[in-house]
């Protein structure tokens, strides 16, 4: 049966080819300003964007309903992660406008940033799949895992229609 939390796992399948990409590139000579703006908008409009939004506004505060807490626990924890995680992002793309602009040493900091997020992910990743996970599979029904389930679709479909939308008026937008 497909479950909001193997929905979740799915996820995380691609989100970890994401890592495997990102390691390649934090050991290679020369980091492609580009390439790093792609990894950046992949973590925002993915992993960040649609993720962890299904996780943080969906499948977390229904937890919450059935006894965690936002403050402590393992739902506090991965909301922490969910926030380290970020900050690492926006130490790639800052430290990726200097290397843009020619500072050659942004290089490293951007390959710093890259390999803590990666190993975050790593660790968060498994630490849902194996434990969060299968607690929420313990507390919420086979109704609600459906009502979540539905919910991710929505959030996808507003995501696509957001997207549509910058598309077209990205051409109306020319100058």
């Amino acid at each position: 049966m497909n479950t909001a939390t193997h929905n979740l796992e799915n996820d995380h399948v691609y989100i970890l080819r994401l890592i495997e990409v990102m390691e390649s590139m934090t050991v290679s000579e020369n980091l492609n300003p580009d390439d790093v703006d792609k990894v950046i908008f992949l973590i925002r409009n993915f992993a960040d964007g649609l993720h962890h939004a299904k996780e943080e506004n969906l499948l977390f505060p229904k937890m919450v309903e059935k006894g965690y807490s936002f403050e402590m626990g393992p739902v506090a924890v991965m909301m922490h992660e969910h926030a380290d995680g970020r900050n690492f992002v926006k130490g790639m793309a800052e430290n990726n406008l200097k290397l843009r602009s020619g500072d050659m040493g942004a290089s490293e900091a951007v390959m710093a940033n890259m390999t803590r997020y990666a190993e975050l992910l790593r660790a968060h990743i498994s630490k849902e799949n194996n434990v969060l996970f299968k607690m929420a599979d313990n507390v919420l029904s086979t109704d609600e895992q459906q009502q979540l389930l539905n919910k991710f679709g929505k959030l996808i479909e507003e995501l696509i229609l957001a997207i549509r939308f910058l598309l077209h008026t990205s051409y109306c937008w020319s100058f």
